[in-house]
């Protein structure tokens, strides 16, 4: 046999074991490029602390004042006041200030664009839990290769 002749012969035996693999690991999931990146996933609004205090003021379309709001969220005053700034600055609560009983409140209310953001992340979680359920249904399986893999 020529070297030629050995490595077309290599080529197709590796070529064979590829498609082999190739085939093993594919699951019966869109497999298109990004598929799960879940790019529409607001960063600001992921944070859990930010994401409690969003979901708390669009279950309270008056707004909250910020005690009530800390409570609610199980934050300090630090922290709050520094995850309301970001909130703010992205423009998805409007902060005001104001008095009660000569005493200063401070009234946090999600604005209509932080609405619709969140409900946008809304749609992406629901988006994750299905891909999750619909995983649930995927029969774990070991790889079929041939011989020369191993675990890591």
């Amino acid at each position: 046999m020529s070297k030629k002749d050995t490595n077309d012969s290599d080529r197709r035996r590796h070529a064979s074991r590829d498609e082999t693999f190739t085939r093993s690991v594919k699951s019966t999931v869109d497999d298109a490029p990004g598929r799960f990146a879940y790019e529409r996933l607001d960063r600001v609004i992921h944070e859990k602390a930010r994401l409690s205090i969003v979901t708390s003021l669009a279950t309270h379309p008056g707004g909250l004042i910020f005690n009530d709001l800390k409570d609610l969220c199980a934050l300090t005053d630090g922290n709050l006041s520094r995850h309301l700034q970001i909130l703010s600055e992205a423009g998805l609560i409007r902060i005001w200030k104001g008095f009660k009983d000569n005493r200063p409140q401070t009234l946090c209310v999600l604005t209509e664009e932080g609405r619709k953001r969140f409900i946008e992340y809304i749609t992406v979680l629901e988006n994750i839990v299905t891909d999750a359920v619909g995983a649930e249904k995927i029969p774990v399986e070991e790889p079929k290769l041939e011989k020369g893999w191993s675990p890591a």
